[in-house]
């Protein structure tokens, strides 16, 4: 199950477009469920977020040394600008959601609800799970995106 294909925004489409490509079944990406917030770690994190007001999530993966800032129009009017600071202190693209993988994402079910900043950080790159090897390389990119996310 993929973790971040469980969340209640454009569920639909993200199954269909995943089903499409073959990821119809239990796997250890890409499937995304059955149902949305199926899943104990979802769910929970469904649940924590509602249960805060938070002006900002960052919602970490591990592929492309890019950040994507928007789901739709749900994106804040101030979004691009503060995804642009991010990018200048990481040296990551900052970049729009590939259409096959924007839908029913955290960040997704977040802007959707709240309308508030919300990006997915795409940290490292190459084949998954990342080595160890880059760790001291992706906490220098990413310390000032965290840093930054402190005094938004």
């Amino acid at each position: 199950m993929d973790l971040n294909l469980q969340f209640p925004a454009g569920w639909q489409n993200a199954r269909k477009i995943k089903y499409s490509l073959g990821y119809n079944k239990p796997s250890p990406k890409n499937f995304v469920g059955f149902n949305y917030l199926t899943e104990p770690e979802s769910l929970a994190i469904y649940n924590f977020t509602l249960s805060h007001n938070f002006s900002l999530i960052m919602s970490y993966h591990t592929q492309g040394k890019e950040i994507y800032w928007q789901y739709k129009n749900y994106a804040p009017k101030n979004a691009i600008e503060v995804g642009k600071k991010l990018a200048n202190v990481s040296g990551y693209t900052l970049a729009n959601v590939p259409y096959n993988s924007s839908f029913a994402g955290y960040k997704d079910w977040f802007l959707q609800q709240y309308q508030k900043l919300g990006f997915t950080i795409e940290a490292g790159f190459g084949e998954n799970p990342l080595p160890l090897s880059q760790f001291n390389e992706i906490y220098k990119d990413n310390f000032g995106i965290l840093v930054l996310g402190l005094v938004l």
